[in-house]
């Protein structure tokens, strides 16, 4: 997810941000849930999804968020949902989930709606989860107001509750020599925040892997190393793809050069001849997200035909009223673990 700076938001309602997360992480669960999740093969698992927002390049409101659904463990992208927003809530360090979630919400209930034999039994959001200076990270909040497993992966170390990218951090980091090694993030406070994890031979950086909601650390590293093709986790990796993608193809912005088009080739159905769609040896996608506008990778060829039980959304633009004045409240469900869809508009 783009990260862009904004207006500083007043301090009142910096309070109750704080004061809702606070709420809804009395409803956090760390741990397994679910039967497949406690399955050494994640026996059970079939659906993994991603969500990110590429915001358009100079625009720090106008963004595509997307959320993508892959087969397990095939890893072959069944659903995808993407749609232009437009962000109202600004930018605070912390806080993120108020600017974002929203929309990410909205594509999750889109999918419930209209496909709900896709839905995913576990999301991967570009972002932290407990590793977050309230233990309340986007992946958390996403979590919870979705009611489905979450993880949150991230590229970058907060450093929060006395971890620091520090000589010490590095030296841990070079000891990670194997795909799948990994060492814990213990906080000053003695508190396991997360893992960081090398999750791809060829990568030098690794991901920083929290518990969002309903999953356990342990399998939550687990399943984000079961899922890197490239130092990314497949989901996140395809709904970034796809979301710069979308912005390019809706907004005419240029092609990428010929040899960044061959390196970033978006993912084809099973159906469509594959033509080199592995990225190059070395960090993958390992940077972080550039600005939609920037080199993004090319449309599927218009020749290729979805495959079976391929579902798409293209959605337009879909602005939400001002987060930052009212509260996100999660409504009580049926069962613990029924979908808690919240409706995150005005007045709701």
């Amino acid at each position: 997810m783009a990260r862009e700076a904004a207006e500083k938001p007043p301090e009142e309602i910096l309070s109750l941000w704080k004061r809702e997360q606070a709420q809804l992480k009395a409803l956090l669960v760390e741990q397994d849930t679910e039967a497949w999740q406690r399955d050494p093969a994640f026996s059970g698992l079939q659906r993994v999804g991603g969500v990110d927002l590429s915001f358009v390049k100079g625009d720090s409101a106008s963004a595509c968020a997307s959320l993508v659904v892959l087969s397990y463990p095939e890893l072959e992208v069944v659903y995808e949902d993407c749609s232009m927003v437009n962000l109202t809530a600004p930018y605070m360090s912390g806080f993120l989930a108020f600017r974002e979630v929203p929309f990410l919400v909205d594509a999750v209930q889109r999918l419930q709606e209209k496909e709900p034999h896709m839905v995913p039994q576990v999301l991967f959001v570009d972002g932290n989860g407990v590793l977050h200076h309230r233990g309340f990270g986007v992946a958390c909040h996403l979590g919870i107001l979705t009611d489905l497993p979450c993880i949150g992966v991230a590229k970058k170390l907060l450093q929060v509750d006395g971890l620091e990218n520090n000589a010490q951090h590095k030296e841990k980091i070079r000891l990670l020599q194997a795909e799948g090694d990994t060492f814990p993030l213990i906080g000053g406070s003695g508190t396991v925040l997360g893992m960081a994890l090398k999750s791809h031979s060829h990568s030098s950086k690794p991901l920083y892997v929290s518990v969002g909601h309903r999953i356990s650390l342990e399998s939550a590293v687990r399943l984000t190393r079961s899922c890197c093709r490239f130092r990314s986790p497949e989901p996140v990796r395809q709904a970034d793809i796809r979301s710069r993608d979308y912005i390019r193809r809706t907004l005419g912005s240029p092609r990428p050069p010929p040899e960044q088009e061959r390196s970033q080739k978006l993912q084809k159905p099973k159906v469509c001849p594959k033509e080199g769609s592995e990225e190059p040896a070395g960090e993958g996608c390992g940077q972080d997200h550039a600005p939609a506008g920037s080199p993004a990778p090319p449309a599927p060829a218009s020749s290729c035909r979805p495959e079976a039980g391929r579902a798409s959304s293209r959605e337009s633009i879909s602005r939400a009223p001002p987060l930052y004045t009212w509260p996100i409240t999660a409504r009580p469900s049926a069962s613990p673990w029924q979908p808690r869809c919240v409706s995150v508009r005005a007045g709701s």
